[in-house]
């Protein structure tokens, strides 16, 4: 599914159900119920890439490392950070850079293709509220398997969100 929260924050939900008609109105009752309206397909699919996404923890391997076992795999690129490398790829190139990464590093934390913002929209202390009430509301059904947005929170609004 996919629709516009509050603030013009693009959504899509994945879902995997038993029964389309109630996970659609379940979904639907979602958007409406927190200041979003439920798009026509492709609505906001444009404003993503359908990437492969690993990840793993920072203790794995140094950067260089996991960038250049990475690189030799075929991956698009490779962000370290503090607490994880996430390493992106083509979802065509996947298994193999899956499977090349696990080789050299063992198992990783997370590994899935995902939704990758073009564009991230940066939203206010209200806006990010209601939006967070949203997302957790997709979350919490238990049909949907995943829930991307592309939107942009300042750390201490969300720190005082979280408070």
């Amino acid at each position: 599914y996919e629709g516009y929260g509050p603030g013009g924050v693009a959504v899509i939900v994945e879902s995997l159900t038993d029964n389309r008609n109630r996970t659609a109105s379940e979904v639907r009752a979602a958007f409406s119920k927190h200041g979003g309206n439920l798009g026509e397909t492709g609505a906001v699919a444009f404003m993503f890439d359908r990437v492969g996404l690993i990840v793993y923890g920072d203790d794995k391997a140094s950067p260089d490392d996991m960038f250049e076992v990475a690189l030799e795999a075929g991956a698009q690129d490779v962000e370290s950070g503090d607490e994880a490398h996430e390493i992106t790829c083509e979802p065509d190139d996947f298994s193999t850079v899956r499977d090349a990464l696990e080789g050299a590093f063992g198992y990783p934390d997370d590994a899935r293709l995902d939704w990758k913002p073009q564009n991230s929209v940066a939203v206010d202390e209200d806006t990010a509220s209601t939006l967070l009430k949203l997302l957790d509301v997709l979350e919490d059904n238990d049909d949907v398997q995943r829930v991307a947005a592309n939107f942009d929170v300042d750390d201490n609004v969300l720190e005082r969100l979280s408070a």
